[in-house]
């Protein structure tokens, strides 16, 4: 077991959107250096116990070669979506002491552009009890693609309800809810790529555009918190809510939080704390560390604490 400085043995997550999967590889074949940074500077030093992974696009050439180097450089298990038509795979990847039990869940991906990866895991602290654990990418061109990717999602949180736990998460491709968060709201009138406008907004009925945020609340409603505004409302970690991209790109409104990852209200009053972690010059997302009580997450599964209130947004 690790400890952190906050007195607890930890068990931490990191959710990870690496751009086109570090790139191909090189001339040589030997892999890529953004891939070699993001395994060696990033995910191995935080020694995570789950890692969310988006754009895993090169996972699965050559008998899923990068995926297994993954494995043993972070002594962790990996599990692949298929590609989809988005070719760009998600990855989960668990570390088996801290999850001894772990097995992808049958899942249809027919309304997915990119297929998320979904495992049922049990927590060596509390077996007893069933974690749904899920990586997504949502659809960047879509406004109603999203919307139907959301809806699946709640379908795992319902068939979770008294039954277990839930963690998941990745690139939403669009935003949350503007009543809590530390950035403002995109002035769409500001944008100058069209097609960016069409891809992450929703016209009201006096023309405006408003920013697109249905996967955000489908998530607050069906009963799930997002992590990082735990962390900054509860927690006093303003830092959470901290962009995770658009950090070069101006002209589609500049730096947003659209990477985040959500848990059941029980298990997130295990949170300890929420990182933005700096990828610059290895991915065009931020990475997300969330540090949990591993005491806590037990004690989640167990349901031996009554669940947080709702997120004010969703009521």
């Amino acid at each position: 077991m690790r400890t952190r400085t906050h007195g607890d043995d930890v068990v931490t997550i990191v959710c990870l959107n690496l751009e086109r999967d570090g790139g191909e590889d090189n001339p040589d074949g030997t892999l890529p250096q953004h891939w070699l940074d993001a395994h060696e500077q990033i995910l191995q030093p935080l020694k995570p116990d789950l890692v969310l992974r988006q754009e895993a696009k090169y996972s699965h050439l050559d008998d899923n070669r990068r995926l297994k180097a993954a494995e043993e450089l972070l002594g962790m298990r990996g599990f692949l979506s298929p590609g989809g038509v988005g070719h760009n795979p998600t990855a989960l990847f668990i570390r088996p002491e801290t999850f001894p039990v772990a097995e992808r869940s049958a899942y249809n991906p027919m309304f997915w552009r990119t297929p998320p990866t979904v495992v049922s895991a049990r927590f060596a602290d509390a077996p007893q009890s069933e974690l749904m654990l899920m990586s997504w990418h949502a659809a960047f061109n879509s406004p109603r693609g999203r919307e139907r990717e959301a809806d699946e999602i709640t379908e795992l949180i319902d068939q979770m309800e008294g039954r277990g736990g839930f963690i998941g998460g990745g690139d939403c491709n669009e935003y949350p809810l503007a009543d809590g968060e530390r950035i403002p709201p995109i002035d769409w009138s500001t944008v100058t790529d069209r097609a960016h406008i069409h891809h992450r907004t929703n016209r009201r009925p006096d023309g405006s555009r408003a920013s697109c945020t249905y996967l955000h609340e489908a998530m607050l409603t069906s009963g799930l918190h997002d992590v990082a505004r735990y962390a900054a409302h509860t927690l006093g970690q303003p830092g959470a809510l901290d962009a995770t991209a658009g950090h070069a790109k101006p002209h589609q409104g500049g730096p947003r939080r659209i990477d985040m990852v959500f848990t059941d209200r029980r298990i997130v009053r295990a949170v300890l704390a929420v990182n933005v972690l700096d990828t610059t010059g290895i991915s065009d997302h931020h990475g997300i560390e969330v540090v949990l009580s591993r005491r806590g997450l037990a004690e989640a599964l167990r349901r031996e604490h009554p669940p947080v209130p709702l997120d004010r947004a969703a009521l």
